[in-house]
């Protein structure tokens, strides 16, 4: 097979060069490595920086000033001169430890531009622009300095000044939460106001006419554009004020309740980068690996112990009202000799060794365990959350000790949980006791949730408070060798580059929406939304693989508005690390669609995009790592599609069985969802393959090199 070199490391000085006295009408420009992409940056007349990027020769940003506002020092806006100028070029290709792909081409031109007032503080600042083939990320960077010294940053006025009434795909600029349904409109219609006080979250603050990152556009002439950051730490997350009346966009940064500021930093520091993704192609947005080549390089050593993997869990089953996560009714007991079970708790030994046995036999490598320790009869429905949970005290009906040992003796990895019910200073006080915890057990894999609005009082879940607890979470889990899930997160900037054991993220508003939420769910058009926008992020903690699409008997009322088709193309479609096997084993038992979920790969060689328009469908094909077996997924919207497949991304010369797991003909994702059918071939690089989509449909195919004398031919099996 074709690989990449792995010896192909090199960073390459091809010019730097200073200009002294830059005059305010000079540009200065760096293009991509490619050309197709330049950046200019400037000074206004009254000498406020400013930038514009070209696509080709065509504005894709058109003038745009940056600037910063602080508490107790003036603005860092106007009266700036350029001292001095540089551009430089980088490339190296360096290797995923996991991933949507193996080797990372990481080419860019770099231009800084040094900047000071001329005034009396004469404050000093770097602008940093990197430009990529496949967009650019610009940053400020401040050196230590006698007149800026501990800094408190009220805004960050980086402005986008768009080129046209674009098509978005966005979400509202709520600072607490991203499970908010997308919203597909013309840049004039974005009104996040109308998103406020949405029944089916838990937490939510909108406080402006703003929408969250990634943020996905497209142009009238065709031109794909998506708005992001990248590396956020220490600092706080970025919402962007819609601008309707000017086609603008000017960065607000998430604030706090009980400070003044949104930020507070100490000179040197630099901001995260502010990124514009650029694209002719939609399926281009999701092959950019543009969030982690702006990271830096992995700072935690040897991770040999990360291991991707597939997981159930004991979850579902409380979404879907079968169980719950807590163990009494009762709420007034002075021991749990004294409290009452009220029989529907999930977490018991027996159900988990259910649990272990069926993933044993399947293949499947993890199990979650949720509501396993005590606490959750204190927390749902009550708003005094602070020290309910401990994080190391199970239930009277979990047996810890026995429920580890087994999971061991039948090959099985445990996945922790630890929802804090965002009281945030309950679980830093108890992260050493818990993490401890799950080194005694071997525990290697950590599922944290921030359900609620924030503890302490005041802080949201995207503000830079958050910011840094998350780092935490990451930093201690590194220390006892932890891969983390994180739900109700801050958003993924491309940190798991930096901290490989940031394995994955909720973010979105999830696959348990479909099982109780009050507006009908998440629409067949929500995930080949999510494709192009949050995924372009980073992982996503999706929890497909629903068979039992109908929720019988236990929500009447709710569904997947998917097909059954549709849940196993997402095992390629949504890229995660650590991928949920959700459903109830029982729905899984002896059925021929569950091959595919056993057979499909978590880990990757490398990722191809086919095909794909945003919210409409999208294909994708990924090889899988030390097998050379290739899995592809494709799913649509509410409309039916036909797609021609092209399969040149298969080895040259190999001949690969192909089993199809497709729509039956009578397939829809509400009127027949659990329809379909198997079908086996024998394809090499140059075959085609036919799919028929159902409406809210969905196909999914694995490719293994052909066995001598296999003629081509149905499964066996199938179930028509």
């Amino acid at each position: 097979m074709n690989k990449m070199n792995p010896f192909l490391s090199v960073t390459a000085l091809l010019f730097c060069f200073f200009l002294a006295g830059c005059q305010t009408e000079e540009a200065v420009q760096v293009s991509s490595p490619d050309g197709n992409i330049t950046a200019r940056v400037f000074l206004m007349d009254n000498g406020q920086a400013a930038y514009t990027v070209h696509h080709k020769g065509e504005p894709v940003i058109d003038k745009s000033t940056l600037g910063f506002e602080f508490l107790d020092a003036p603005p860092l806006a106007t009266g700036l001169e350029v001292t001095g100028t540089a551009i430089r070029s980088f490339s190296e290709t360096w290797e995923m430890p996991w991933g949507e792909q193996r080797w990372v081409d990481n080419t860019y031109n770099e231009l800084t531009v040094s900047l000071r007032e001329t005034g009396d503080l004469a404050r000093e600042s770097d602008l940093i622009f990197r430009v990529y083939d496949d967009g650019l990320g610009f940053r400020f960077s401040f050196p230590d300095q006698e007149h800026m010294q501990e800094v408190l940053i009220t805004e960050e006025n980086t402005w986008f000044n768009l080129t046209g009434d674009h098509m978005v795909w966005w979400t509202p600029g709520d600072w607490d939460i991203y499970e908010h349904l997308y919203s597909t409109t013309p840049f004039t219609e974005i009104n996040a106001l109308e998103k406020r006080d949405h029944p089916n979250l838990a937490q939510t603050y909108i406080p402006v006419n703003a929408v969250n990152t990634p943020v996905t556009m497209k142009t009238d002439g065709g031109l794909h554009i998506s708005f992001h950051e990248a590396a956020l730490i220490d600092y706080s997350g970025i919402t962007l004020e819609i601008d309707a009346d000017n086609l603008k966009m000017r960065s607000n940064l998430v604030g706090t309740g009980r400070e003044e500021y949104k930020v507070i930093q100490e000179t040197p520091f630099s901001t995260p980068w502010r990124t514009i993704q650029i694209a002719e192609r939609a399926g281009d947005l999701i092959e950019s690996r543009l969030m982690v080549n702006l990271n830096e390089p992995n700072k935690l050593g040897d991770v040999s112990w990360l291991e991707p993997c597939k997981y159930m869990g004991i979850w579902w089953e409380m979404h879907i009202g079968k169980s719950s996560w807590d163990y009494t009714d009762d709420r007034d007991f002075e021991s749990w000799e004294e409290a009452e079970p009220h029989g529907r708790h999930g977490a018991t030994t027996e159900n988990a060794e259910y649990y272990i046995d069926f993933a044993a036999e399947h293949g499947i490598e993890a199990l979650l365990i949720e509501g396993w320790y005590t606490g959750w009869e204190h927390w749902i429905g009550h708003e005094d959350r602070e020290g309910i949970f401990d994080f190391v005290t199970p239930y009277p009906d979990f047996d810890l000790d026995k429920v580890t040992s087994y999971a061991k003796e039948k090959g099985v990895r445990l996945v922790m949980h630890h929802e804090t019910s965002a009281a945030v200073t309950t679980y830093e006080e108890q992260m050493d006791t818990a993490y401890a915890l799950m080194e005694h057990y071997g525990y290697d894999m950590v599922k944290t949730g921030y359900v609620g609005t924030i503890i302490p009082v005041g802080e949201y879940h995207h503000g830079q408070w958050m910011v840094n607890h998350y780092m935490r979470v990451l930093e201690k889990a590194a220390e006892h060798q932890v891969m983390v899930n994180i739900h109700e997160p801050i958003m993924a900037t491309g940190l798991r580059r930096t901290y490989p054991n940031d394995a994955t993220r909720e973010g979105l508003r999830g696959q348990e929406f479909n099982a109780w939420a009050t507006d009908g769910g998440n629409p067949p058009e929500h995930l080949p939304i999510v494709a192009f926008t949050r995924m372009l992020a980073g992982p996503i903690d999706y929890t497909p693989g629903i068979f039992n699409i109908k929720l019988d008997p236990y929500q009447p009322d709710n569904q997947v508005n998917t097909t059954l088709a549709q849940q196993l193309a997402l095992y390629v479609v949504i890229y995660s690390p650590m991928q949920m096997v959700a459903d109830l084993p029982q729905h899984y038992e002896g059925h021929p669609a569950f091959q595919f979920i056993k057979d499909v790969g978590v880990d990757w060689e490398q990722s191809q995009v086919l095909n794909g328009e945003i919210g409409e469908y999208v294909t994708i094909a990924r090889e899988e790592r030390d097998t050379g077996n290739w899995f592809l997924g494709s799913i649509t919207n509410e409309d039916a599609r036909q797609l021609i497949i092209r399969t040149d991304f298969l080895e040259p010369g190999e001949a690969y069985q192909a089993t199809i797991y497709a729509d039956g003909a009578d397939a829809h994702w509400d009127d027949n969802p659990e329809s379909y059918h198997i079908e086996s071939m024998t394809v090499d690089h140059s075959s085609e393959i036919h799919l028929e989509l159902a409406p809210g449909g969905g196909a999914a195919i694995s490719f293994r090199e052909q066995p001598p004398g296999q003629t081509r031919g149905l499964w066996p099996g199938a179930p028509w």
